[in-house]
């Protein structure tokens, strides 16, 4: 069964306010036992856009559903084309001070997990352990034939071959790493097919319209059983594949928190959401829970999808 995207969510007049205040954040981590749930607006600060957020990319394109990629040749043509250029910008982004701060939370015992929605390895690459990418990672591909898997770094390579001189200039760059190109910039880009079967080549990541792998979901849903309080970072929360864990720490009386500039879809489950960019917040956080300061932060960090394993994601 695959879920209809959502791509638009219109906050309710009787959504409680935002709050400044981020002190309680830092009292429920000093406690531990803190889930984080991650999405787009985390990574922003790393220079790559998120979908909703002023500026988002979903004001630019609607992005391919996983039905029209595996339907159509042509669409399959334009989103390998525009994945391929994006690929080579997403590939080095460097994890911000958010991601840094969640690692570090991890590092000092205060988190029993993390599940992301971004597909762009910057927690991993930031040096949190054990992610759970909800939505998959840009870093592999998956053959829709044999399922066999293969590093996303040989994929580039055959079409970097495949493919020579292919160098347009892209008018932005969105959260699922594929670049803004028009129809006559994707021309006739060549898709090369699986080097083990000849089959249909996929990233291995949760299309719109493609539903999350149901042993993914029990797993999430184990860490929200397991853990104390559930922080969301950077998450308008608007798709089902997020949201539903913040409805289950709900019911089961675990307070939510949130850190989202904008008004989400969980407000009315969460205990507050605090309105502030996320990186001077986590900072502020990490400090005050004793884990920041001179070093505090630091930790391994390689480019996203270079070291890292890689919202729900698909090209347009």
């Amino acid at each position: 069964m695959r879920m209809r995207p959502t791509l638009a969510w219109t906050p309710p007049e009787d959504l409680p306010p935002g709050t400044t205040d981020w002190e309680p954040v830092a009292e429920a981590l000093g406690a531990g036992g803190v889930l984080v749930l991650s999405g787009a607006g985390l990574s922003t600060e790393s220079g790559i856009p998120d979908y909703r957020g002023e500026g988002g990319s979903l004001s630019r394109h609607t992005p391919m559903t996983y039905q029209e990629f595996t339907a159509s040749a042509r669409a399959r043509r334009r989103y390998w084309a525009r994945s391929h250029l994006g690929w080579r910008t997403f590939g080095r982004a460097r994890p911000n001070a958010g991601h840094r701060a969640v690692a570090a939370f991890g590092r000092h015992g205060l988190l029993t997990g993390v599940i992301t929605q971004n597909v762009d390895g910057l927690h991993q690459a930031a040096g949190s352990q054990d992610v759970v990418e909800l939505h998959g990672s840009l870093d592999r591909v998956v053959c829709l034939s044999c399922g066999a898997h293969s590093p996303r770094r040989e994929l580039a390579l055959r079409l970097e071959e495949a493919n020579e001189g292919f160098a347009p200039v892209a008018a932005g760059i969105n959260p699922d790493g594929d670049a803004d190109l028009t129809d006559e910039q994707v021309g006739d880009f060549r898709v090369v097919p699986c080097a083990a079967c000849g089959g249909v080549l996929k990233p291995d990541v949760v299309f719109f319209g493609e539903a999350v792998p149901p042993g993914r979901v029990e797993h999430c849903r184990t860490l929200v059983r397991r853990a104390t309080s559930l922080l969301v970072l950077g998450s308008s929360l608007t798709v089902m594949s997020g949201l539903r864990f913040v409805r289950q720490a709900a019911q089961e009386d675990k307070p939510v928190w949130i850190v989202n500039l904008a008004p989400t879809r969980g407000d009315a489950h969460a205990v507050a959401r605090v309105a502030l960019p996320l990186g001077a917040t986590l900072t502020a956080v990490a400090e005050r829970v004793g884990v920041g300061g001179p070093g505090g932060l630091g930790g391994p960090e390689t480019a996203a999808g270079a070291g890292g394993r890689g919202g729900a994601a698909g090209g347009s």
